[in-house]
């Protein structure tokens, strides 16, 4: 390939333009040229350009500049639609976090001109705007795992979410009711639904189990969970409410009431 002087370089070719500097072109593993990305001050500048970008291509790890032309918009929406092994609860997340915290922003910026100086301004733009730490962890995650698939697919070298801790959440520690306090706010609910406070609270049931326990039987000091007569015996659980915790009749009986009702 001859250069401006009629000298023939082994690889890709270089001409000064009448500014001084220099224009560099290669051609890319399909056999196309292609002009660098930039011009260069010096010769020397060109000649060390034009040798790494040959080094990738023999290496193998040139990416086509036309890859990372596409919109992070389409490119997000994508990649959240080729995840169906998610849960719907999470999908709809994502498309939440995406939507309102990462389109807005990055919605028209192709996918190869996001750098790490972009995404450290949007996040602070998501904080400052009163964005809650907790969502603008989980939206950077979401921005994150977006971009690391896009240097999978060979779009981009490098993910630009490079910020220490962003994606880890500093939730506040949920307060935990004092046993007097359980019982407070068992006495302020209707009565049909007081034994799912105290049960809920004491023996630690989960909200499904709540509302889909079977009825139990009952002996001093113990609330048990016998399972359906056809049901195995690995499944069935022996609840434990302490005596010293359910102090009250009235409790108890609610309790038993609502399971055997």
């Amino acid at each position: 390939m001859a250069n401006a002087k009629g000298r023939r370089r082994r690889f890709g070719a270089l001409r000064q333009l009448p500014s001084g500097q220099w224009q560099v072109r290669y051609r890319d593993p399909d056999g196309a040229m292609r002009p660098a990305d930039t011009t260069f001050m010096t010769k020397t500048d060109a000649e060390v350009w034009l040798t790494r970008k040959e080094a990738e291509i023999l290496n193998g790890d040139w990416i086509n500049p036309d890859a990372g032309k596409v919109q992070l918009a389409d490119y997000g929406t994508t990649w959240i639609e080729e995840r169906p092994n998610l849960r719907p609860k999470t999908i709809r997340l994502y498309r939440y976090l995406f939507r309102h915290h990462i389109q807005p922003h990055f919605g028209s910026v192709t996918i190869a001109h996001i750098q790490e100086a972009h995404v450290r301004s949007w996040r602070k733009k998501l904080l400052d705007s009163g964005v809650s730490a907790v969502t603008t962890a989980k939206a950077y995650r979401l921005l994150k795992a977006i971009l690391y698939t896009a240097v999978d697919d060979g779009i981009i070298r490098r993910n630009p979410c490079r910020i220490k801790g962003a994606g880890q959440e500093q939730s506040a520690e949920r307060p935990v009711l004092t046993i007097a306090e359980v019982y407070d706010l068992a006495a302020a609910i209707d009565p049909p639904y007081r034994a799912l406070v105290l049960l809920g609270t004491f023996a630690s049931l989960r909200w499904a189990e709540l509302g889909r326990a079977p009825p139990l039987r009952h002996r001093p000091g113990h609330l048990h969970d016998p399972g359906s007569p056809s049901a195995h015996r690995a499944t069935r659980r022996r609840i434990t409410v302490r005596a010293a915790e359910v102090q009250s009749r009235t409790a108890r009986r609610a309790i038993l009431r609502h399971h055997q009702g």
